[in-house]
């Protein structure tokens, strides 16, 4: 988040005249209307926004957004991201990557973003396939997934986005999904952060992995495998008729039924967002004996890598007038003459 005087705007003010080239059903569509949506309630100002993305089908977002915006290299969004901010601080900045872009080629970038706490956004979209490049399995594809490069079916582990940002410093942790009509109270809570921001948003591929995410993120009927996690708000699910709770002994989360509403009673645990040992536990429970953890699973802002390196500058350069012609005679020189025909 940056400090801004809010702008009135609505959600046309965001859109761009460019065409939205998306397979049609893909569930970008959804992710960019919940960012159109969001901004006019955050008070965004479209002079003061950056999206900058790398290489992917969720790459393309730069266009589609009335803003400025940078459509960079494969997997270096973050590095590119990160120069844009140091040169203007002020600078609302979106990054957008996808599961193939950021946990592949870009992994070591998007680590450097998140432990380095740069002030951003950092919307990571995961539909467990290379979908630009017709199909191929991806970091975070599960093992047996049958593609083009894995015909027989992948035997790699995932790779969870969630725990990668947690294992690389993130002060800043949300998950969320396209259709989901809360994402955009994800956005915000996201944006209301000082610091590195990461959301993994899942993403339904309509033609290459079609509809892998419907046990929780069907538009209907997957309610109940949705645990969605408010700070101060017990950990219910199933419309509230089972939660999670603490097993203290073994130091491990379990699922537990919720009688009459009585929540306490069984034990359930009310989520603290500050709480990095339980944000690690609930971006490991296997779904399936678990319910999909959604929302802020961790907040606990720290000061931010531009805020230091604009007071180090400052301090560097306390009670020193600015002399380039100064600065570049300083130490050894030397003079060139002559030409590569005629040398000196």
């Amino acid at each position: 988040m940056n400090d801004m005087t809010p702008v009135q705007t609505t959600l046309k003010d965001w859109e761009t005249d460019q065409e939205v080239r998306w397979c049609p059903g893909c569930g970008d569509y959804a992710i960019l209307k919940a960012v159109q949506r969001t901004l006019p309630q955050i008070g965004a100002d479209p002079a003061n926004t950056v999206f900058i993305s790398g290489i992917g089908c969720s790459s393309r977002f730069p266009y589609y957004m009335e803003s400025y915006g940078f459509h960079t290299i494969h997997g270096r969004a973050p590095a590119v991201a990160t120069g844009v901010k140091l040169a203007n601080p002020d600078l609302d900045i979106w990054l957008v990557t996808g599961d193939g872009d950021g946990l592949s080629i870009g992994g070591n970038h998007l680590m450097h973003v998140l432990r380095r706490n740069v002030n951003m956004q950092i919307m990571l979209f995961n539909n467990e396939i290379y979908g630009l490049t017709k199909g191929q399995y991806s970091p975070t594809s599960r093992e047996g997934t049958k593609s083009p490069s894995t015909p027989l079916g992948s035997y790699d582990h995932p790779a969870r986005p969630a725990a990668f940002a947690l294992g690389s410093g993130a002060r800043f942790v949300a998950r969320g999904f396209d259709v989901s009509k809360k994402l955009p109270e994800v956005l915000k809570a996201a944006h209301a952060h000082q610091g590195a921001a990461f959301i993994e948003i899942f993403q339904n591929c309509i033609v290459y992995n079609k509809d892998v995410f419907d046990d929780f993120a069907a538009p209907k009927g997957a309610e109940a495998q949705q645990l969605w996690l408010e700070h101060g708000e017990p950990m219910l699910f199933a419309g509230g008729t089972r939660g999670i709770t603490l097993d203290r002994d073994r130091l491990r989360l379990e699922v537990v039924d919720v009688v009459d509403g009585d929540w306490e009673a069984a034990g359930v645990i009310v989520h603290d967002a500050a709480n990095r040992s339980i944000a690690h536990m609930l971006v490991e429970m296997p779904f399936g004996p678990f319910p999909m953890a959604l929302g802020v699973l961790y907040d606990d802002p720290r000061p931010t890598f531009e805020t230091a390196v604009v007071e180090e500058r400052a301090k560097a350069s306390e009670g020193k007038e600015p002399d380039l012609a100064r600065l570049l005679g300083k130490g050894q020189t030397w003079t060139v003459s002559g030409t590569a025909q005629d040398p000196a």
